[in-house]
């Protein structure tokens, strides 16, 4: 985390909470980051009476993201509104793996071809609006079961032309993007339930449960994904979803088991790990000839 002097606040100089007194107000509760979010705090607030509400969310354990009202992520500041799950930093590798393949289809399709994009628990929407950022022609949707994320997406979305909808996985979905979809990602749950309570207070107390809780071995949400994907995907589509180092052996089982062809990509300065399913661009031969 970084911030830019000239980005400081006029507040800096006339509120009653100097920068030494937030810094201390937040290493007192274990900030480890306590200077860079003071700048960002006192950066980010439009009045003295604004500057002490934030300090206090923040001391009494809301996310900066949630106090701050945005994230940055992947070079974009992502609107994230109260309740909505925090985009992280390590999905930014996703965003680069999808970037790369929504590339490559629109490469090997006509010059007016628009890569078509879909972001399955689109949360906040970041990975979303990472990606129509990125792109040049796009055909943007996304979903997501929680109404209030839905909302957040909606707003992030809209500069690139997105629309996003209300509902579980794939159903809310129009079903014209049937066999259409060239890059799916789904950035699903994938925290062992058991594990909940091991996060830290931040996310399990202020982030919804649906954005965190993967089931019994953190995968229940993702075989979901997974068995349905190929119905969505365009042939030689690719379906992404981020999961951990330890978890990718039965993603990738996952993966093959419904037809698709796995590979796993990692990124070590994220901590970040990535499985990649493309469908098959020609269909199995049983399959051609209904076997």
């Amino acid at each position: 985390m970084s911030v830019s002097p000239s980005s400081l606040s006029p507040l800096s100089g006339r509120s009653d909470l100097s920068r030494s007194v937030i810094v201390t107000r937040l290493r007192a509760v274990g900030c480890v980051f306590a200077e860079d979010e003071a700048e960002l705090l006192l950066s980010t607030a439009r009045t003295p009476a604004d500057l002490a509400a934030m300090v206090d969310r923040r001391v009494a354990g809301l996310p900066l993201e949630h106090v701050l009202g945005w994230a940055e992520f992947h070079g974009l500041r992502i609107a994230v509104d109260p309740g909505v799950f925090v985009p992280r930093r390590r999905t930014e590798f996703l965003v680069g793996q999808a970037v790369a393949l929504a590339r490559q289809a629109t490469a090997t399709a006509a010059r007016t071809a628009r890569a078509v994009v879909v972001d399955l628990c689109c949360g906040s929407g970041a990975v979303g609006a990472a990606l129509g950022a990125a792109l040049d022609r796009i055909e943007l949707h996304a979903a997501d079961i929680d109404p209030v994320a839905v909302r957040c997406a909606r707003g992030n979305l809209a500069p690139a032309g997105g629309r996003v909808y209300e509902g579980d996985l794939y159903e809310p979905l129009p079903l014209t993007l049937r066999g259409r979809i060239d890059v799916l990602v789904a950035n699903a749950p994938y925290v062992p339930t058991e594990a909940i309570g091991l996060l830290p207070p931040e996310a399990r107390l202020y982030e919804p449960l649906v954005s965190l809780d993967g089931g019994a071995d953190g995968l229940d949400v993702q075989r979901r994904v997974t068995a349905a994907a190929p119905q969505w995907l365009a042939p030689g589509g690719h379906l992404l979803v981020e999961t951990s180092e330890r978890q990718a052996s039965r993603t990738v089982e996952a993966f093959a088991a419904n037809g698709l062809i796995p590979r796993v990509v990692s990124c070590d300065d994220l901590n970040a790990t990535v499985v990649i399913g493309t469908r098959p661009a020609v269909a199995p031969a049983r399959e051609r000839h209904g076997r």
